[in-house]
C-alpha cells in the first residue's frame, strides 16, 4: 500500500499541474478578450465622404471581431471548468494516497513531516473545492491554488519523503489524534486562506491605478472586496479551531512531559502565529485600519506557519523533532 501511495501522489502532482495550466489558460484568454474589448473603437472618420457628400461612418468593430473576442470567452470558460474538474481529480488522487499511506502505516498519516504537508495540503485543496462549488465566479483563484499545491506537493516528495514507519511511542496518544487533527485543519485552512489575501493586495493595488508587476496580475481577477471578505471568512473559521489546537498541544504536553509550556521552538512559534493571526482579525475589526494593512498581517500570519512547519523542522530540534527529516 505504501507503493500505491506514492504512486498516488505522483499522479496528483501531475493532476494539479494540468489544473493550473487549464487555469493559465482561462486567465490568458480572458486577459486578450479583456484587452480586445478595451480597444477603442472608431465610430466616425469626420475628414471622408461618400459618394453622396455625406460622412462615411467606419464599423464600431472591425469585421469578425466581435465573434474572435466571443470564441475566446468560451474557450476561456471551457478551459477553467476543465480545469476545476481536473483539480476534483486530483484531489480525490490526493486523498487515496492518503488513505493508503494510512493503511499501510496502520495509525493515521500524520507521524512526520511528509505526511504533515500532505494533509494539509489536501484540506487546502477540499476547502478550496468547497469554496468554488458555493462561489464559481472565484474560479480564477485556483491557478494561484494549484500553483501553490504544486510546488509543495513537489517539495514534500523532494525533500520530506520518508518510508513509512510506526509510531513513535511519545506520539502514542488519543491526543494525538485531537492535538494533530485541530492543527492539520486549521493550517490547511490558513493555507487557503492566504490565496485570497494576497489575491486581495493584487487586485486591490489594481483598482487604485497601479499598473506595475504585480498588480497587472489583478486585471482578470474578482473585485477586491468579495476576495478581502472570503480572506476574513476563512480565518475567522479557523482561528478558533487553531487556538484550540494550541491548547490541546499543551494539555498533551503537560501529561506527557510533566509541564504545559517550555517554549520549545515549536511551541514559540505557534503561539507567535496565534498572536499574529489574532492581530490580524483583530485589525480587521477596528475600522481605522485599512483593508490592505490588515490583509497584510494575515500573510505574516501564514509565513509563522510555514516558519512553524518548515523552518523549526529544519533549523532548530527540540521535543518536537518528529519530522523524520535530517
Amino acid at each position: 500500500m505504501s507503493a500505491v501511495s506514492d504512486q498516488l501522489v505522483t499522479f496528483a502532482i501531475l493532476a494539479y499541474l494540468v489544473a493550473m495550466i487549464g487555469h493559465a489558460v482561462e486567465y490568458a484568454l480572458g486577459n486578450v478578450r479583456a484587452v480586445s474589448a478595451a480597444a477603442p473603437a472608431r465610430e466616425l472618420v469626420g475628414a471622408g465622404v461618400g459618394v453622396a457628400g455625406g460622412p462615411v461612418d467606419a464599423p464600431a468593430t472591425p469585421a469578425g471581431g466581435e465573434t474572435r473576442r466571443s470564441r475566446s470567452g468560451q474557450r476561456a470558460r471551457l478551459a477553467g471548468r476543465i480545469a476545476a474538474w481536473v483539480t476534483v481529480l486530483a484531489a480525490a488522487l490526493h486523498l487515496g494516497a492518503l488513505v493508503t499511506r494510512g493503511i499501510a502505516a496502520d495509525r493515521m498519516p500524520w507521524g512526520n513531516m511528509y505526511e504533515f504537508v500532505l494533509t494539509v495540503t489536501w484540506i487546502g485543496t477540499a476547502a478550496w473545492l468547497a469554496v468554488l462549488w458555493k462561489r464559481p465566479a472565484l474560479r480564477r483563484l485556483g491557478l494561484f491554488l494549484t500553483l501553490v499545491m504544486v510546488l509543495l506537493l513537489a517539495f514534500a516528495e523532494l525533500k520530506l519523503y520518508v518510508q513509512v514507519v510506526p509510531l513513535m511511542p511519545a506520539l502514542q496518544s488519543y491526543w494525538f489524534i485531537i492535538h494533530v487533527s485541530t492543527i492539520v485543519f486549521s493550517s490547511g485552512l490558513f493555507l487557503l486562506g492566504v490565496v485570497p489575501a494576497a489575491a486581495f493586495l493584487i487586485r486591490n493595488g489594481y483598482e487604485q491605478g497601479r499598473r506595475s508587476f504585480p498588480y497587472t496580475l489583478g486585471r482578470r481577477l474578482p473585485a477586491a472586496a468579495g476576495l478581502e471578505r472570503l480572506t476574513f471568512a476563512l480565518h475567522a473559521f479557523s482561528f478558533p479551531i487553531f487556538t484550540f489546537a494550541v491548547i490541546a498541544g499543551a494539555i498533551w504536553a503537560e501529561a506527557a512531559w510533566g509541564r504545559a509550556w517550555g517554549w520549545d521552538p515549536k511551541e514559540t512559534w505557534a503561539f507567535i502565529s496565534w498572536v499574529v493571526y489574532a492581530g490580524y482579525l483583530h485589525a480587521r475589526a477596528t475600522p481605522s485600519v485599512k483593508r490592505n494593512v490588515a490583509t497584510w498581517i494575515a500573510v505574516l500570519g501564514f509565513l509563522t506557519v510555514l516558519m512553524n512547519l518548515f523552518g523549526v523542522n529544519f533549523f532548530f530540534t527540540g521535543l518536537h523533532s518528529y519530522a523524520g527529516v535530517e
